[in-house]
């Protein structure tokens, strides 16, 4: 029930301690906004991370061919690995539970594409119909490579979305439109755009075997990747430990040789940054509640003093029969309402700070790989007004105690 007597004599003992209530209160109201600034300042790094994870699949193995640094069954020291078609069919056939599969064949020439009377110069990457999966292609228009663009040889092409812009920016659809690479001639399939930024949208995919006819690549393969699907992290090292032994096995490559190959598992790099930051925010809890403690510790000693000083005041409540308990609602709501304002101006002010930055840095452009879209969640801010509020009570719970124990008698002789 609201009591509005004891909101005015709650009102009116701040007043009379200004200053002292100030001082207090800025250390609460500190320790938040500081706890805030720190949260988000992490998730703007974890943001700047994830992102740099984003061209590619979180649950993908790459592997790249490496040269070997041990003799092994008669080969020599110092042979370069060379990947083959017959290595993609490997892990096709052998490697159970990798999902979307495909090899990789660069165009290392110098690359012309022309649409038209328009010239420009892009990255080609030949790759079979699984590279979908692995660089976290997002289709637009059209479609991407299929089995049957491998199977004939297709002189087909799927453009990213900045090719499109630079070659097709007067083109409704560019689906069907005609170009030519290196004076031969593709069709466009496909549009398409990729989360890992600028550099992979920069690119036309065609199929590795045309590449491999029309390059003189053979049957050649520069990288491998896949899929793992739902596999745990635990089940996806299983599945790079026996990629590496089949490949160590058939390029004859001796077992303790780490350097003759390459590997990259996505799902495992991504979890250790995901404990990271799961480290650098626990740590910045524990900094922030400690700034929060120090600020509840001042608070609990100025409702010390102010028991002290209404020593009398509340003998004289007691004597004409207030309880225990509306003596000790008194003093912790007095408490409560010190900590929960000040938290809450701090919190008010750390997220707003932490937006304007978020959109600072979108509307002038300042976002880079490492930092990116700091942000305050909403649990996050439901969190720290509860832990708002169990502090006020604690700062006041010692005061109230000893309130609630004050003798009549000997209040009225402290007069």
């Amino acid at each position: 029930m609201f009591d509005l007597d004891k909101w005015q004599e709650i009102i009116f003992t701040i007043r009379q301690n200004k200053l002292r209530t100030f001082l207090t209160a800025f250390s609460v109201a500190w320790g938040i906004f500081m706890l805030m600034l720190l949260l988000g300042a992490g998730s703007g790094l974890l943001n700047g991370v994830k992102q740099e994870f984003a061209g590619d699949a979180v649950n993908s193995i790459w592997v790249w061919n490496g040269q070997t640094t041990m003799p092994y069954k008669g080969m020599k020291s110092g042979r370069r690995i060379r990947f083959q078609n017959s290595d993609y069919d490997m892990i096709k056939n052998q490697i159970e539970g990798a999902e979307q599969i495909s090899g990789r064949y660069y165009v290392w020439q110098e690359t012309n594409v022309r649409y038209k009377k328009k010239y420009s110069s892009f990255t080609i990457l030949a790759c079979h119909p699984g590279m979908v999966g692995p660089e976290s292609v997002i289709m637009t228009k059209g479609r991407f490579i299929n089995d049957t663009d491998v199977a004939e040889k297709r002189k087909v092409a799927v453009a990213g979305k900045f090719v499109v812009d630079a070659l097709f920016a007067d083109v409704e659809n560019p689906v069907g439109e005609q170009i030519e690479i290196n004076r031969i001639p593709y069709t466009i399939v496909g549009t398409f755009d990729d989360e890992g930024g600028e550099r992979d949208a920069k690119r036309l995919y065609i199929p590795v075997t045309t590449a491999q006819l029309a390059y003189n690549g053979g049957n050649r393969l520069h990288n491998l990747a896949f899929t793992t699907g739902d596999a745990t992290l635990q089940e996806s090292q299983a599945m790079q430990e026996k990629l590496v032994t089949l490949l160590k096995e058939k390029h004859i490559i001796h077992p303790d040789d780490n350097r003759a190959l390459r590997m990259s598992n996505n799902q495992e790099e991504y979890q250790k940054v995901v404990d990271l930051f799961a480290g650098i925010n626990l740590f910045i809890w524990m900094v922030g509640i400690g700034t929060i403690i120090a600020g509840v510790v001042g608070i609990s000693n100025i409702m010390l003093i102010i028991v002290k000083e209404r020593t009398t005041e509340i003998g004289v409540r007691k004597a004409m029969g207030a309880t225990p308990g509306s003596i000790i609602s008194l003093i912790l709501q007095e408490s409560v309402v010190i900590t929960v304002l000040a938290g809450y101006f701090g919190l008010l002010f750390g997220v707003g700070l932490i937006e304007l930055i978020s959109w600072a840095m979108i509307e002038f452009q300042f976002e880079n790989d490492f930092f990116r879209n700091p942000e305050i969640d909403l649990k996050t801010a439901l969190i720290a007004t509860g832990l708002l509020v169990f502090a006020g009570g604690l700062a006041g719970y010692i005061p109230a105690r000893k309130a609630a124990m004050i003798n009549p008698i000997e209040a009225l002789r402290d007069e």
